[in-house]
């Protein structure tokens, strides 16, 4: 899948689909290399020709365009504010930045961090100038703008704060982590959200019926429909890929017999099978349940199938990233405590970098889990003083362990005889910490697998230390 809409290829711009077309330039242009504009007519892409004409058009971000919202206020053309748009591909951040531009008349220039150097911004930056003194004002939208160095970034800075340009910058990346700060510090930071299955199925919808897509030649079954809906991962311009190389297909199938796009129809075109899964039924939990029993169990050949499933059924990733941190701690704990840092940082890449990408980190925390040493003894002992503390087993902290930073607290006996643990040369020393009530409870008994052998052979000599039985 990953590969039918460029996900993987390196010299992909991945909003040029939606670069608006823009009018002969004046004289007075110097020559810009600009990022290349998809073809306009009948024969672009079913991406290009349904672009939003305007604000009604846009699917989803609708807490970005209320009444009174910074982004409505722009695009409506009542706002001044450069912006750093950050979302995943296909939300419409390039269809946001033309609609800013022609909110007001203003003239629209597009850079693609891939290709555009320092001196590519600084030539469209002199023709904005330029444009200025004819009362012209532009907007400079530059997609993946994470790409640039900091001193490409660095170039812009004179230019937004003296608004020569309105900034629109793309990113799929934070860009708390990926824009300079003197960048940020001038613009608005915007999230964009994937979006919902109800607005993909609103803008297939649309993209089937109206006359600047399919014109109605086609029909589509309520199957296939869910599937490329599945498909588009909360991306638009997959969404419409999709669907018109669904088109194609059913239209030769059909020639003058009414065509329908049926679901055998889609998987053909695109050639990855339905995935039986919903996302709120019983194949959400049945194909979970069986990952995270194939983690316990050790088979990393079947879990890694399950994370496929799941991926390919366009499962939110953050799910997958948070039942992977839970297995590590519950499944593994100390008997591999790296694993849980596997897993942690799997979760960051989900939330920093996104998918596809991302799924690559979820494997390599599934295959850690998985081939790790397995220990219950965290979750054993947690429930066994989480037991102890429901049956009423809580009693008194200890006076020489309770607060003494604060004045009187000696004269209630608090704090007095405490030992410090680091004065001792071997760093432990024989103390009571626990409430009377729990004194000689064993609540962690570690297994003798992986990490917790070791622990197995330490901790009962640390027990007989701390409770002074040696």
């Amino acid at each position: 899948m990953s590969d039918l809409f460029g996900a993987n290829d390196p010299s992909a711009e991945p909003d040029a689909l939606f670069e608006a077309p823009r009018e002969p330039e004046p004289d007075i242009e110097p020559q810009v290399r600009r990022t290349s504009v998809a073809p306009s007519g009948a024969n672009a892409p079913l991406a290009a020709r349904m672009r939003p004409a305007s604000l009604d058009e846009v699917v989803g971000q609708q807490h970005l365009l209320e009444p009174g919202a910074p982004l409505r206020r722009l695009v409506e053309g009542s706002g001044a504010a450069s912006v750093v748009l950050y979302g995943p591909p296909g939300t419409g951040k390039t269809t946001l930045a033309s609609l800013i531009s022609g909110a007001t008349g203003r003239r629209f220039e597009a850079l693609s961090a891939l290709s555009a150097g320092v001196k590519d911004v600084r030539a469209v930056i002199d023709l904005a100038r330029r444009r200025l003194t004819h009362g012209e004002q532009t907007v400079l939208f530059i997609d993946e703008v994470h790409r640039f160095s900091k001193t490409q970034q660095d170039a812009l800075l004179a230019a937004v704060e003296n608004r020569i340009v309105l900034l629109v910058a793309a990113t799929t990346e934070n860009p708390s982590f990926s824009v300079v700060a003197p960048l940020l510090s001038r613009s608005l930071v915007l999230q964009l959200q994937p979006l919902g299955p109800d607005d993909i199925r609103a803008l297939l919808e649309r993209a089937r019926t109206d006359a600047r897509g399919l014109a109605g030649a086609v029909e589509i079954a309520d199957d296939a429909l869910d599937h490329l809906v599945r498909l588009a991962g909360g991306d638009a311009r997959r969404a419409l890929t999709a669907l018109e190389a669904s088109a194609d297909t059913a239209l030769a199938v059909a020639g003058d017999a009414g065509a329908v796009i049926d679901l055998a129809t889609v998987e053909s075109s695109i050639d990855e099978a339905a995935v039986r899964y919903d996302r709120d039924g019983d194949q959400h939990f049945d194909v979970a349940s069986a990952f995270i029993k194939s983690l316990r169990g050790s088979d990393v050949d079947a879990a890694l199938h399950y994370l496929a499933r799941m991926i390919v059924a366009g499962e939110d990733p953050r799910f997958i990233a948070r039942r992977l941190m839970i297995q590590a701690s519950e499944e593994v704990g100390m008997a591999d405590p790296t694993a849980l840092q596997t897993a942690v940082a799997a979760a960051q890449v989900v939330q920093q970098v996104g998918m596809p990408e991302a799924q690559l980190a979820l494997a390599q925390a599934t295959i850690h889990i998985a081939t790790a040493p397995k220990s219950g003894a965290v979750t054993a002992a947690l429930g066994a003083a989480i037991a102890d503390v429901k049956a009423g087993k809580a009693g008194p902290v200890p006076a020489h362990l309770r607060d003494g930073h604060y004045q009187g607290a000696q004269k209630l006996g608090n704090a007095i005889g405490y030992k410090f643990p680091h004065a001792h040369p071997d760093g432990v020393l024989a103390q009571q910490y626990t409430p009377d009530e729990l004194v000689g409870v064993d609540y962690y008994e570690p297994t003798g697998r992986g990490v917790e052998r070791e622990l197995s052979a330490r901790l009962p000599k640390l027990r007989r230390i701390v409770r002074g039985e040696r």
